[in-house]
């Protein structure tokens, strides 16, 4: 019994370790990402939705950059108001595609070399706020060949400047059909490009489902996916006091230069939360929002059994009375002299049909 607890003991201490070590490691990575540090994610696709649009994450990326000291680039085909904190915005209304590509370049600032080699590259943000224009024909003209013209937007390699590619695609958006039938859809092609694929999600969307999920429901869906004549947006409003519903939860995967992949859920508060030269981390897991993690099951001083709305336990009295129950056919396990014991009582009915020959066998 002593070996028992302790493998219990032992079981619980590591599946503490394990979830410390994923919390450390996962938190540095989302923030190695949203810094942009050491080229971790030169291209970043943002999945969004109506009911949680990218702006917040855009922020983030451009007050850190801002932090970096950095440059950020804005490609405008949805915004109509230059955002806080961009160094060039770009409008792309009557413009060609490649022209857009030359202002995009040319934007960049002139990066002299350091005389101290050991002073990192400048960093160079490129926002591009909606790509269904570029995947969609324009004028009779077919649509880009993304690889091609993203290195175009990005221009020649520097060793005195690295750029990175933040990418936002509509989910509510239904992509236009390509005349080639063989050639993969534009999104398959975005994520195949993507090192980090980012899709935002409503947090009280989110806490709702989790909620349902806890009490064995099937998660309610919202929006356009309740399939209900002019509804575009759904809304939780069951907002009780106390709760906290503000930010926006990422989940993200990622993709090592191995091809090892991972897969975490963040939560991005609200950007009134925090200061915008806050350099500290504001990102958490979404497992440690408290309405959204479960309550871990704790074990209770020295007793193995784990912490129930039920007793579990069993009292001197429950225990006499149960040990002085008669088990049925408990009589079949007494035996007065050997091979007795274990022998089986069976009482013949009328319907049983009797064959001698068998009995002498």
């Amino acid at each position: 019994m002593v070996s028992g607890m302790g493998g219990y003991a032992d079981d619980t201490a590591m599946s503490s370790n394990n979830v410390s070590h994923r919390r450390t490691h996962n938190l540095l990575l989302i923030s190695k990402l949203l810094n942009l540090r050491e080229g971790a994610a030169p291209l970043t696709l943002v999945q969004d939705s109506l009911e949680q649009p990218a702006a917040p994450l855009l922020k983030e990326y451009i007050r850190r950059t801002r932090l970096s000291k950095g440059h950020v680039t804005f490609i405008s085909f949805d915004t109509l108001t230059r955002p806080a904190g961009v160094d060039s915005f770009i409008t792309t209304k009557g413009k060609a595609y490649e022209e857009i590509a030359k202002e995009v370049v040319a934007s960049y600032p002139s990066c002299q070399p350091a005389w101290n080699q050991n002073i990192a590259p400048k960093r160079c943000l490129v926002i591009i706020d909606s790509m269904h224009p570029l995947l969609s024909p324009r004028g009779g003209v077919d649509p880009v060949y993304l690889p091609e013209y993203l290195s175009s937007v990005l221009g020649p390699p520097s060793p005195h400047m690295q750029a990175s590619l933040v990418l936002v695609y509509h989910r509510h958006i239904s992509p236009s059909l390509s005349s080639n039938p063989y050639a993969p859809s534009p999104l398959s092609l975005l994520t195949y490009l993507a090192t980090t694929i980012i899709t935002t999600h409503s947090i009280s969307q989110m806490l709702a489902r989790r909620a349902a999920l806890d009490r064995s429901l099937a998660p309610p869906v919202f929006g356009l996916e309740e399939e209900v004549d002019g509804v575009l947006i759904g809304r939780v409003n069951q907002h009780a006091k106390g709760e906290r519903h503000d930010g926006i939860v990422m989940e993200m995967e990622h993709r090592r230069k191995s091809g090892r992949g991972i897969v975490e859920w963040y939560l991005l508060p609200h950007a009134s939360k925090y200061h915008a030269k806050q350099a500290t981390e504001v990102v958490i897991l979404l497992d440690d929002h408290p309405l959204y993690k479960r309550k871990d099951v704790e074990v209770k001083g020295d007793s193995w059994e784990p912490e129930s709305t039920f007793e579990l336990g069993l009292t001197e009295r429950q225990r006499r009375d149960r040990d002085n129950v008669v088990l049925p056919y408990f009589d079949a396990q007494k035996g007065d002299g050997p091979g007795e014991g274990g022998r089986i009582l069976y009482d013949m009915g009328e319907e049983d049909d009797f064959d001698e020959e068998e009995d002498e066998i």
